[in-house]
């Protein structure tokens, strides 16, 4: 019987193979290999029944079988019996053979159950195999491929068959006409070779050791004669490669003889298939095998055949290898094998081959020669030994090749040779000069490449150059003594300056170990090595190379560390102060960046360094040869402008520690001849390095300058230019500029004391003769801007000089005038439409300098010079918008620094100005020539103007000394110019307003005699002001110039203060708008002082006001508007109130601006809004009317427009401020006023006259157009959110914004406003009362509980909902409200709407939460409403029924146990059913409660106990429920019912492993809750089986799938004594039909479950 089960199983199996799903056919193979697993044989042998039963089943659905039977016997091999293997050997031989067509997926799996079996059973397989393989007959393809495989997978019992079956497989060869048997025939001789060969290797462990190669040599010979002479010719190109992959592994078993005899013909039909076949990787495989071979037995045929092998192999080398297709790779790998057996035994004949074809003309030749050249280097080193020089000299040509794959493998070659000890050779200096030239290729990114090209960038030749270098000097050490100091040739000429960085590491590492070996002192051997740079030249290359630090990869870093490896070298006496200082510098570079690195900071430490190593050295002999050497190295940086400028600094500072006074003129002239003046680095290093030299030797270096103008060269090289006379000018030019700036630098530099004396009669004499040429007598100006821009920056290198000489206040400069106004042509000759070059911003530096010389500039020239310069800057175009900046990139952002730069210059001249008149008349003065650039009209100009007044203003205030106390007699004008600024339209003008006007009453407190430190607390004020003021809007301004005006009320001296707002109103005129606002802050201030001055008629002045705001829509004129309506009302209140809600629907922002004044004193707005709440409550919320009568449609509707206009009024005026105290006064008739209409809105339309105006509204609003879009007029005007919005202003103002932000983030408004979910708006407002505004409760409740009765539904439900929720928190009981709360809710259980039953029982339930030591003394009467809320008959969608489950399971904690324990049962059966509901709320709140009623089942334990059987499995699976919350609910309701299943292990698989927090593993989870289940209660077996039979029709998916693998799990943990309770048969039918279920991952369990039945058959 149980045979016929498994057999039943398997075949259920087996009849889904023809599953198309591969996942449900991977399942099945795995049920298979499971049943295999505990039941073998019996499995084998139904699958040998079931194929043989079918024969006609279709060959891809008898692999699946096939497969499985071949993981069942690999799995089982030990166990199976010699019968079971014979069944499996039988089908598995007839299955491979059936079709004599090859189908190869089918006689594969079988041939692969064969090799399985034969690992044990060999002797069997090859009886039943050799049964096809009759002499004579051609066998079956697999047959000979199975004698492969098995011969591979177990060596030892194949071989010894071998003999016998190559005897009867040779004559076969020649039966074999079709390709595909001729390719198994040679798959199968190469196996067997490789078996032969494993054989022979493992003689010690084989069953044979008596087994020679010569047992097999002759039969391999046979058929490598087929092989080669016959099938080798054919013309299928992969039965030549089957050929050719057999021939290898043969060739190690031919006799030596034959092997020798064959190789003439052998080799060239090997080489031969080069020719006919893309793949090569199987021939050169094959071809290194053969000749292995042939050099095994000594072959002395092979030097026949050496030129056609090289001549054939190296081709292969040079065609480049394709990293994306393996073979190619692995065919260099095998090509490069057979050139290094070929150079151990012909070393001579390869090099001979090899070396020409270095000078091909062809790239890939050269590579590929290269590449050979490398692997024999590396592989055969005994035989190269003695060539080394003769490769050495070879490769003379490839060092000169400029391609870049050349120059690569010249560097692995390189590489090679140095580990081999090719470069101590004659000729290895060359390959090291060669890999330093790589080093320095430039490895700047290249240039994107075309896809195609397959060419390597000069980038990674260098890095791989690099690698190398760095390389062999840390890890060759054969290479020290080649390398040092050899290496240190390379550093100073300037075409290796890209490889500076490696060389210096490299030098360095060689350094430090010729130090361990002790060659400290003699760490350069002078006068071993002639060739070496001297110590003069490293250190000068070295420190100049580290002025650009991170260039070349950080060559700073590294140029130092070897600087200060060298010291000893330099000079002796260094040692100390370098190896303290340069870590130093070194340190400096590394804790820096490229950007973070200041770089006149960096220079100024190593010109430092450069003095003190001087100092150290104090010998003028090495100093002449240093400063010698560093000006014959100048030429060499022409190209590198940063460098050279450096040089120039390191020339000035060498010379200026120079003692020979002969040596410095020589230099300095011979600078001076060879500079090359166009290029502006070289005219600021040789100034730079004239005025270092200046600081010791400032007379040779002024006699210098003068003799140079008069020397021949000068004027040679003027007469040279003139002959070109287009060039002339500009040349000279250049020249007159650089020594105009060497003056300057000289002046500056020099010490003050020698320099003042020489600065009117030397220096700028000197500099006006180069700088005015004469024509003909006459002064020319030159149009030359470095000639103007060097004249500039020497004048103010000198006006400096002067200025912090020591004798500055003796020092009268009579040309300072002069040279001002020189400076004021300069900066008008500038074009008024653009700045291009710094002119203007270095004569106004310049002239800084000038104007605080003595003496004093007149007044003309003063005036003069400042409205030149605030024309010159202010009235510039303003800058590009960032859109055009980007388009034009460096050049604009050049531009903008420019201009920046240009801007601070201005501001210190004016300061430096002012400085000089420090008086409210000097400001006045200066405010003059400013003042109509602040009130320009062009946004550009007045910003600059305003930010240069600030900048003023602060200075003056800076400065100021009060001694007395006099008036500041102009603050008003100067307040009055700045004030309106505060609300400028460009942000940046309002802030420099304020700190004007900050500055301003500072300066006036001074005058009144506070001390300069004094803070003014009002005045400080203002500081504060004015973050608001970057990007304001009006209320920010308003409160910004209302506060002006108040520090300027109190600061303004009365008589000044009329003049200042009768200037205010002429304000009002400014062409920027916002400008006026400021003033009518100012007059609003008057007027709040001066009240009662409006006395026309109410309505008249309202309209006026109204039609003001129409026709100017500014805020001044908005808030001047209030105040009146405000002082108005206070007079007039009703006939205000009348008059506003007159005004159309929906208000606009100017009806709006005046609803809001009236907020501001509480007592009026009180009155108002007792006012306003009559007219809500004057007329009925909303009419109803039929839009089509006829057509039978609901009623529409329509709000009545009284309470509407009231509503949005009341909106208005509590959304001011100012209307809190009032709003709290009214508080709970306005909330439960405005409560009730928001609920009788909701649905309700706009009358037809208005509807139109709304939709106009929402049109603007969303475009953004129209002047009714000012603030709260955009709102909708829809009766709904019309009262939403007036009842959270409402909550807002009465100090409840806590509750309005709680209900805004729980989304409250909105589902208020919503038909649907009206009620759950309400309690989440009722829920955030609750928590927030208790007190005000009782109150609230009182005015609503009427409205119970309402005739309107909406009022009902919106009270009950309220009331509902209020319900749940416990601050009902605490104010006495919840016995009458409770009894208004259990009367509203015979309520007609079925939305208010329900809340009166979600009301009921939340007294568990709220007041839970209350719901015992109520029980029986909450729990009578519960279950009747259960049995509610009209209750089509359960919504009655679903809070009653919801609310119970609330109560329950909370009930007497006798008040449950008499329903108890009641409950639960009625529940039953919803558990697999459609309406996933019912399934939660269903097995929710039915937790809770677990704790209730002690009283009648067996009872209960069997409900929680009834409903394990439903629990179990609705674990896979779509919904997560029904999820969560299983896991409470299965943690709940643990406790109570008398089984510890399930119940703390239930704790552990159902906690909410953690995700649960399904499968495994329910793999052990039936391992308990079956341990505990097996008798359920059958009982849990049918419910989850239940399921199998779930339209659920994922329950569908986890029914049957809860069978699955129950069957694979059940004791067999307990399997009889299953009908098998019955669920095998189940299972059955289950698996034709259209989802594959059910079949997929299906499947899985079947293969576990296995456990009960």
């Amino acid at each position: 019987m149980t045979e016929s089960r498994i057999k039943r199983l398997a075949t259920t199996l087996m009849d889904a193979t023809t599953d198309k799903d591969p996942l449900v056919q991977e399942q099945i193979y795995n049920a298979l290999c499971h049943l295999g697993e505990s039941e073998p044989e019996e499995i084998l042998n139904s699958c040998d029944e079931y194929l043989r039963q079918h024969d006609k089943l279709a060959y891809p659905h008898r692999v699946i079988i096939l497969k499985a039977m071949e993981t069942v016997v690999k799995n089982n091999i030990a166990l199976l019996d010699k019968s079971t293997a014979k069944v499996v050997i039988f089908l598995a031989s007839n299955e491979m053979t059936k079709s004599k067509e090859v189908i190869r997926d089918w006689q594969q799996a079988a041939s692969n159950v064969l090799v399985a079996v034969g690992q044990r059973f060999i002797n069997k397989v090859m009886e039943e195999v050799l049964t096809k393989f009759q002499p004579g007959i051609l066998p079956h393809y697999f047959v000979m491929q199975t004698f492969a495989n098995l011969s591979v997978s177990n060596v030892f019992g194949m071989v010894p068959f071998l003999n016998s079956i190559l005897g009867t497989m040779l004559p076969m060869l020649g039966m074999a006409k079709q390709d595909h048997m001729k390719s198994v025939f040679c798959y199968a001789l190469q196996h067997f070779s490789e078996s032969i060969q494993e054989y022979l290797a493992n003689l010690d462990k084989a069953p044979d050791p008596t087994v020679r190669k010569d047992t097999f040599s002759n039969e391999i010979f046979s058929a490598y004669e087929v092989l080669f002479n016959s099938w080798l010719q054919h013309r299928e190109a992969k039965l030549r490669l089957a050929v050719v992959e057999a021939m290898g592994p043969m060739s190690y078993l031919l006799p030596s003889e034959k092997l020798e005899e064959q190789l003439p013909k052998l080799i060239p039909g090997i080489l031969a298939l080069y020719k006919k076949h893309t793949e090569a990787f199987y021939i050169s495989k094959s071809l290194c095998q053969i000749l292995e071979a042939s050099v095994n037995i000594g072959s002395r045929s092979l030097d026949v055949q050496l030129d056609s092998l090289l001549g054939t192999l190296h081709p292969q080398i040079c065609a480049p290898a394709d990293p994306a297709v393996p073979l190619t790779v692995k065919n260099h790998t095998e090509v490069l094998r057979c050139f290094t057996v070929l150079a151990c035994s012909f070393p001579d004949r390869v090099l001979a081959f090899l070396l020409p074809k270095l000078e091909s003309s062809n790239e890939r030749t050269r590579v590929g020669t290269l590449l050979i050249m490398r692997q024999i280097i590396n592989s055969a080193p005994s035989q190269m030994e003695i060539k080394k020089p003769f490769i050495l000299s070879s490769m003379k040509l490839p060092l000169q090749d400029s391609n870049n794959k050349v120059k690569r493998a010249v560097v692995q070659v390189i590489s090679a040779m140095a580990h081999h000890g090719y470069l101590e050779q004659p000729g290895g200096e060359a390959m090291m000069e060669f890999l330093v030239r790589q080093c320095a290729l430039p490895s700047d990114a290249p240039k994107k490449q075309p896809p195609d090209a397959d060419d390597l960038t000069s980038d990674s030749v260098q890095s791989i150059s690099v690698n190398t270098l760095f390389l062999l000097s840390t890890t060759v050490d054969r290479m020290n003594n080649v390398l040092w100091p050899y290496l240190l040739e390379f550093v100073t000429p300037v075409q290796f300056t890209n490889a500076l960085t490696p060389l210096c590491k490299s030098l360095m590492s060689l350094a430090v170990k010729k130090q361990e070996e002790g060659e400290n002192a003699s760490l350069i051997r002078y006068d071993l090595n002639a060739n070496l740079p001297s110590p003069y030249a490293l250190t000068t290359r070295l420190l100049v190379v580290s002025s650009q630090p991170y260039v070349g990869d950080c060559r700073g870093a590294a140029a130092l560390r070897l600087l200060n490896v060298l010291h000893y070298s330099v000079h002796p006496a260094l040692e100390q102060l370098w190896s303290k200082r340069v870590p130093l510098l070194v340190e400096h570079i590394e804790e820096n960046t490229e950007k973070s690195l200041s770089q006149k900071e960096w220079e100024e430490k190593l010109l430092l360094f450069l003095q003190e190593t001087l100092a150290a050295v104090a010998d003028n002999t090495w100093i002449c040869h240093f400063v010698t050497e560093m000006c014959r190295q100048l030429n060499s940086y022409n190209g590198f402008p940063l460098e050279k400028n450096f040089l120039y600094k390191c020339i000035g500072t060498t010379l200026g520690a120079c003692a020979s006074k002969d040596l410095v003129q020589k230099q300095l002239q011979e600078l001076l001849e060879t500079a090359r003046y166009h290029e502006e680095a070289e005219r600021e290093g040789l100034a730079s390095c004239f005025g270092i030299c200046a600081i010791n030797h400032l007379e040779e270096t002024l006699a210098k300058l003068e003799d140079f103008v008069r020397s021949d060269v000068f004027k040679k090289s003027v007469g040279l230019f003139s002959i070109f006379k287009d060039r002339s000018d500009n040349e000279v030019e250049k020249i007159k500029s650089t020594l105009i700036l060497c003056y300057g630098y000289v002046a500056v530099s020099a010490p003050k004391e020698l320099v003042l004396s020489r600065i009117e009669a030397d220096i700028l004499k000197n500099i006006f003769q180069y700088f005015n040429t004469k024509v003909l007598g006459i002064k020319v100006e030159t149009k030359d801007l470095t000639l103007k821009l060097c004249l500039i920056r020497s004048i103010c290198m000198i006006s400096q000089a002067i200025y912090n000489g020591a004798k500055c206040g003796d020092f009268v400069f009579s040309r300072k005038a002069e040279l001002v106004a020189q400076m004021v042509e300069f900066i008008k000759a500038e074009p008024p439409e653009a700045m291009r070059t710094p002119v203007r911003q270095r004569a106004m530096i310049t002239c800084t300098y000038l104007v605080v010389l003595e003496p004093h500039l007149s007044d003309p020239d003063r005036t003069e010079l400042i409205d030149t310069c605030l024309a010159g800057v202010l009235a510039l175009p303003p800058p590009e918008p960032a859109k055009e900046r980007e388009e034009n990139g460096g050049d604009a952002s050049h531009k903008e620094v420019l201009y920046g730069d240009t801007l601070s210059a201005l501001k210190d001249l004016l300061k430096s100005l002012l400085q000089r008149n420090l008086t409210p008349h000097g400001l006045q003065d200066m405010f003059a020539h400013l003042g109509p650039w602040i009130k320009s009209n062009k946004e550009h100009e007045r910003q600059r103007a305003v930010e240069v007044s600030a900048a003023l203003l602060e200075f003056y205030l800076s400065k100021l000394n009060v001694s007395t106390v006099i008036p500041f007699y102009n603050l008003g004008v100067l307040i009055a110019l700045f004030s309106p600024r505060c609300s400028d339209s460009l942000a940046s003008v309002r802030q420099d307003a304020v700190d004007c006007v900050y500055c301003l009453l500072y300066i006036q407190l001074c005058y009144e005699g506070f001390a300069r430190d004094h803070r003014d607390e009002m005045v400080e004020g203002l500081k504060a002001l004015k973050k608001g003021l970057e990007e304001p809007d009006f209320t920010v301004l308003f409160r910004t110039c209302n506060n002006i005006a108040m520090v300027i009320g109190k600061r303004v001296p009365p008589d000044q203060l009329m003049s200042l707002l009768l200037a205010m109103f002429e304000g009002l005129a400014d062409p920027d708008k916002n400008c006026s606002r400021a003033a009518t802050v100012m007059i609003n201030s008057l007027l709040k002082e001066r009240g009662a001055v409006l006395q026309e008629k109410v309505p008249d002045i309202m309209s006026i006001i109204h039609s003001k705001l129409e026709e100017v829509d500014e805020e001044h004129i908005r808030k001047a508007a209030q105040q009146t309506v405000y002082i108005l009302a206070s007079q007039h209140k009703s006939v205000v109130v009348s008059s506003l809600l007159g005004s159309p629907l929906p208000f606009d922002s100017h009806t709006c601006a005046m609803w809001r004044s009236l907020a501001t004193e509480p007592t009026l707005a009180s009155r108002i809004l007792e006012q306003l709440l009559e007219k809500v409550n004057s007329d009925v919320p909303y009419k109803e009317s039929k839009s089509f009568p006829l057509l039978g449609s609901a009623a529409e509707r329509v709000a009545t427009p009284l309470p509407l206009a009231a509503t949005c009024a009341l909106y208005e005026i509590m959304s001011a401020p100012e209307s809190g105290p009032a709003v709290l006064g009214l508080y709970p008739p306005l909330f439960v006023t405005l409560l009730l209409r928001l609920s009788c809105t909701v649905g309700v339309q706009l009358p037809k006259n208005l509807q139109s105006r709304e939709r106009r509204r929402s049109s603007s609003s969303s475009g953004g157009g129209g002047s009714g879009n000012h603030g709260p007029a955009s709102r909708s005007l829809q009766p709904c959110s019309c009262a939403v919005e007036t009842l959270k202003v409402m909550l807002v103002r009465g100090g409840s914004e806590e509750v309005a932000r709680a209900v805004g983030s729980a989304g409250g408004w909105e589902l208020m406003a919503s038909a649907e979910r009206h009620h759950d708006g309400i309690a989440v407002l009722a829920g955030a009362m609750a928590r927030h505004a208790g007190p005000r409760l009782p109150l609230i409740v009182k005015n609503l509980i009427p409205t119970l009765n309402s005739v309107f539904d909406s009022q009902r439900i919106t009270t009950t909902a309220f009331f509902a929720e209020l319900l749940n928190s416990n601050v009902v009981n605490d104010l006495i409200l919840l016995e009458t709360m409770m009894d208004n809710m259990t009367g509203r259980q015979k309520d007609a709407c079925t939305l208010v039953r329900m809340l009166a029982l979600r009301g009921l339930g939340n007294i568990a939460s709220g007041s839970p030591e209350k719901v015992r003394k109520h029980g029986a009467k909450l729990l009578a409403s519960m279950v009747n809320g259960m049995d509610d008959k009209d209750d089509p969608h359960n919504l009655v029924a679903l809070e009653a489950m919801s609310s119970l399971s609330k109560l329950l904690d909370h009930l007497e146990e006798r008040d449950i324990q008499s329903m108890l049962l009641h409950i639960a059966i009625r529940i039953r059913p919803f558990f697999d509901s459609e309406q996933p709320d019912l399934r939660r709140s269903s097995i929710v409660l039915f937790g809770n009623l677990t704790k209730f089942s002690q009283g009648n334990c067996e009872v209960f106990f069997e409900q929680i059987l009834n409903g394990l499995v439903t629990l179990l699976l609705h674990l896979q429920d779509p919904k997560p919350e029904v999820v969560k609910a299983c896991k409470f309701a299965l943690r709940m019912c643990g406790p109570n299943m008398g089984c510890d292990g399930l119940c703390d698989m239930f704790l552990n492993h159902l906690r909410e927090d953690r995700s649960l593993h399904y499968g495994e989870f329910m793999n052990n809750v039936c391992k308990h289940l079956m341990q505990s209660y097996p008798e359920m077996l059958n009982r849990l089986i049918l419910t989850n039979l239940f399921y199998f029709k779930s339209n659920w998916v994922d329950i569908r799938a986890a029914a049957p693998m809860f069978i699955g799990f129950l069957v694979l943990h059940v004791d067999e004594d307990q399997c009889q309770q299953v009908d098998l048969d019955q669920l095998i039918s189940a299972l059955n039909l289950l698996l034709k279920d259209p989802v594959p991952s059910v079949r997929v369990k299906v499947a899985e479950t079947l293969g576990r039945l296995v456990r009960i058959l």
